[in-house]
């Protein structure tokens, strides 16, 4: 499932705690960062710049003391869905982070997950992630038959769709999680996504990889 930790990935603490947030309301990105926003004191917020660390980390500290759920899963008319995912990284290897948003047939968008790699992670790690954290959410709340999924990484598609070898290190574990996942939906298949084509799981992406830059020392 997705609340496993990461393999190999460097995270701060405070990033981890942030993810450990995110866990908990099934990586749902609005919901997190409405939940830290309401637990900071004042009119601070998980990326305003006026919450210190001291303070953030003792919000999302009584946030997991306090107990999580995820939001309701909204009801899908159809077993078909498409899901867009995207990773992104600043520097690659940089702060870096995932994204996902799981779409019906009608083009309703069902969940709209992110979060955080590694504070040093590439862009071909991070779209790893991004493909078994979308995966993961769409098995855990629907029956899928049928998906197509949407991404710009030809690494990706090359190793998952094409039979290569994972190139990137370290991404074994992320290959293995998607292959296993991918064999439990009876048609799959892949849409090349260009740099040009809209992409609504990049934005959370950026977001992940805004909490992936929360520093080591925070």
């Amino acid at each position: 499932m997705t609340d496993d930790p990461l393999p190999a990935e460097h995270r701060s603490p405070l990033a981890t705690l942030v993810d450990e947030v995110l866990a908990g309301v099934g990586y749902e990105v609005a919901a997190a960062t409405d939940a830290v926003d309401d637990a900071v004191p004042g009119y601070g917020g998980l990326f305003d710049p006026e919450t210190t660390p001291a303070e953030l980390r003792r919000a999302l500290e009584s946030l997991l003391e306090s107990g999580l759920s995820r939001p309701p899963v909204p009801e899908s008319t159809s077993d078909a869905f498409v899901l867009y995912v995207d990773g992104s990284s600043r520097g690659s290897p940089g702060p870096a982070g995932a994204g996902a948003v799981i779409v019906d047939a009608s083009g309703d968008q069902l969940a709209r997950l992110g979060r955080p790699v590694g504070s040093r992670a590439g862009n071909n790690t991070a779209e790893y992630v991004a493909l078994q954290l979308g995966l993961a959410e769409l098995l855990a709340r629907y029956e899928p038959r049928r998906v197509e999924v949407r991404i710009d990484s030809m690494t990706v598609i090359r190793d998952v769709w094409g039979g290569d070898d994972p190139t990137e290190p370290g991404v074994e574990t992320y290959s293995e999680a998607v292959t296993t996942a991918l064999s439990s939906i009876p048609e799959h298949r892949y849409t090349h996504l260009a740099d040009s084509d809209p992409n609504p799981a990049d934005a959370l992406a950026t977001v992940g990889a805004d909490i992936a830059a929360f520093g080591p020392g925070s």
